[in-house]
């Protein structure tokens, strides 16, 4: 078991300055706590993918839907695959990483390359193979996921930088995907239960954010009595920023870069993406976790103080 202690000047409810974030490495997981409290699990043993879950947001509030990890919920049950927050695509060299049914291939944890402290934020490297189902390596991925927060909200920033390792790399043309959390289904704005909305950063609502392209998008709506949010980021120097969105009513949230000829109806394999052998390609992006709505929650300032903080030179 390996205990490494981030200070964040983060203060919560009843906390005191210098208590902070806590990640404890044991049994194929990393358990994050900010003052004591959870606030993730980063699971990546004897997965299809890593994935976090749970996450817990402002007020206390789960931020993710249940099922599968638990059965006992009276959550949705559909998509098997739809776990927590993961990054996965569906089409990588003609191998599915996105679903769990039928032949798919798996991202494997291969190891721990990195654990920081710090005042303001810390930091998880992995190494990942991408194997596909005859357990041929298709490719690698370097990320990096951070967590931190400040008195009305906790996030994490989560880097992909894919390697072509094995040869070149084409990242197929395809609605699933990528950078992608699972909602909980009270927040939805779909279903018997769902009382939540989605809006963009052009303005587009509900179901219409579909396919859209947008800088951002916010999924906000109840749980457990209490409006509370989750906003992506989509980072200003990702390819095809700003990306489109494959988000749903049901639940799905996610970041495509890859789907253009679903979300526009345009022949297939326009969205397709290419990647010389040895080459790299890096993905960035922000999940705030909020309370309130997107407006009270003040994302579209975020997105610009975000996107001004992380310019690069």
């Amino acid at each position: 078991m390996r205990t490494i202690c981030v200070l964040f000047g983060f203060l919560a409810a009843g906390a005191v300055a210098g208590e902070g974030v806590s990640i404890t490495e044991t049994d194929g997981k990393l358990r994050v706590e900010v003052n004591g409290a959870l606030f993730t699990e980063y699971r990546y043993r004897d997965v299809a993918r890593p994935y976090l879950y749970p996450i817990i947001g402002p007020q206390g509030a789960p931020m993710t839907r249940d099922w599968p990890m638990l059965s006992t919920t009276n959550e949705t049950t559909d998509h098997v695959h739809h776990k927590g927050l993961w990054f996965a695509h569906g089409d990588i060299n003609g191998v599915n990483f996105w679903a769990e049914n039928g032949t798919y291939g798996k991202t494997v944890h291969e190891k721990t390359l990195q654990l920081t402290s710090g005042r303001k934020k810390g930091v998880v490297r992995t190494l990942n193979r991408w194997v596909a189902p005859s357990g041929e390596t298709v490719c690698t991925d370097e990320r990096e996921i951070s967590f931190h927060a400040d008195t009305t909200a906790r996030m994490i920033d989560y880097t992909v930088t894919f390697i072509a390792s094995q040869g070149a790399l084409k990242f197929g043309d395809t609605k699933e995907g990528t950078m992608a959390i699972r909602i909980p289904t009270t927040m939805a704005v779909t279903g018997p239960a769902g009382k939540g909305h989605i809006v963009n950063s052009e303005g587009v609502l509900d179901n219409g954010a579909w396919g859209k392209r947008a800088a951002w998008v916010d999924y906000f709506g109840p749980v457990n009595g209490k409006t509370v949010g989750i906003a992506i980021f989509d980072h200003p120097q990702n390819p095809r920023h700003p990306t489109w969105w494959h988000v749903r009513g049901y639940g799905l949230f996610a970041a495509n870069p890859f789907g253009q000829h679903n979300f526009e109806n345009k022949p297939a394999g326009i969205g397709d993406m290419t990647l010389a052998a040895g080459g790299r390609v890096t993905f960035r992006y922000r999940f705030v976790f909020h309370a309130g709505d997107a407006k009270g929650a003040e994302i579209a300032s975020r997105y610009q103080t975000y996107r001004d903080e992380t310019r690069h030179p």
